[in-house]
C-alpha cells in the first residue's frame, strides 16, 4: 500500500481549513485516511501550522511520500529538516 501525506480540506466556502493526513494514494482528497497528523489554517494571521512531529517522522521513515504542499508545510514546521538529518545518519 502506497501512502501519502497530504491535505484534507475542511471548513466552509471561502473559509478553508486543512487537516494534514496520511492516506492511501488511491483514496480521494477528502475521503478515507489512515491517520491525522496535524492541521493548517491559512485564514489566521499569521497562518497556523500544527504538525505532530513524532507521527510525521514515523510515517516519513516508513515510506510515506508528502505532496508538494505537505512538504512545504513540513519544512515550515521544521519536521522535514529533522527527517533529512535522521536519513543522512
Amino acid at each position: 500500500m502506497a501512502t501519502k501525506i497530504r491535505l484534507k480540506r475542511m471548513g466552509g466556502k471561502k473559509d478553508p481549513f486543512y487537516r494534514v493526513v496520511v492516506a492511501d494514494s488511491r483514496s480521494p482528497r477528502d475521503g478515507r485516511f489512515i491517520e491525522e497528523i496535524g492541521y493548517y489554517d491559512p485564514t489566521r494571521q499569521p497562518e497556523a501550522i500544527n504538525i505532530d512531529e513524532e507521527k510525521a517522522l514515523k510515517w516519513l521513515k516508513t515510506g510515506a511520500q508528502p505532496s508538494d504542499t505537505a512538504k512545504a508545510l513540513l519544512r515550515k514546521a521544521g519536521v522535514w529538516q529533522k527527517y533529512m538529518e535522521t536519513k543522512a545518519k
